[in-house]
């Protein structure tokens, strides 16, 4: 099927076991029965392509509102405008509104977005008056949608490519929004005087050395920390 369908397919569960099904027309109905020996065609509606932009939907966030570019956003809001199609992250997870809160409750300052996927905590935090800021990810396409949506969304933020255990540039407060092992991994690699970690469930806790936990809140059972440096 990506082979046939590189632009992308659908998987669904049935109780019959799981279904491929491709949104194209007859040539590709055709490539189909041609690989597989059969298949199941039915006509669909007109604007089955728009369809995955009702998964996409805007968050508000104290004073920031997230959302993709077809949406209007309320004119009283700080506004983060993200294409989902660029890279994970578009504001609507639990574990992004947290960290987005976080952001406004400390003072602003310097700060580094580790492992900053689409770009929205960078873009936040710059909206919100921190300077400068640095964002970093493992992931080449993750630094060009940052790039990309900071551009898009007029503020600066300056986007490097990094190595999974390399030291992290210095700031004086940093968001970490990753995975419980990496943020486990973070006391060895970076600096700074506030860290603000999440994504991961409400019922683990990183436990960094060297840093003294400050607070902590929940979301739809993700949890978000903040500590500082000892």
């Amino acid at each position: 099927m990506l082979e046939l369908f590189p632009e992308g397919f659908e998987e669904v569960d049935r109780p019959q076991g799981v279904e491929l099904a491709a949104y194209t027309d007859s040539a590709g109905e055709e490539r189909v029965w041609a690989f597989f020996g059969g298949a199941r065609s039915a006509d669909v509606d007109g604007g089955w392509e728009d369809k995955w932009r009702a998964f996409h939907r805007p968050a508000r966030v104290g004073r920031l509102w997230v959302g993709p570019p077809w949406e209007t956003p309320p004119g009283d809001a700080l506004t983060v405008v993200i294409d989902p199609g660029r890279a994970f992250g578009t504001g609507s997870h639990p574990t992004t509104r947290l960290c987005l809160q976080a952001l406004q409750e400390l003072e602003p300052a310097s700060l580094l977005d580790v492992g900053c996927g689409s770009g929205v905590l960078s873009i936040a935090a710059a909206l919100l008056g921190y300077t400068p800021v640095t964002g970093v990810d493992v992931e080449g396409p993750s630094v060009e949608a940052t790039a990309a949506n900071a551009a898009a969304n007029g503020v600066a933020v300056e986007v490097r490519l990094v190595a999974a255990s390399e030291r992290l540039p210095r700031a004086q407060i940093a968001v970490a929004n990753i995975s419980l092992d990496a943020v486990r991994a973070l006391p060895d690699r970076i600096d700074c005087r506030t860290l603000v970690t999440s994504g991961y469930f409400a019922s683990e806790e990183p436990g960094l050395a060297g840093f003294t936990h400050r607070a902590r809140t929940t979301l739809d059972g993700w949890a978000c920390d903040v500590y500082d440096a000892r």
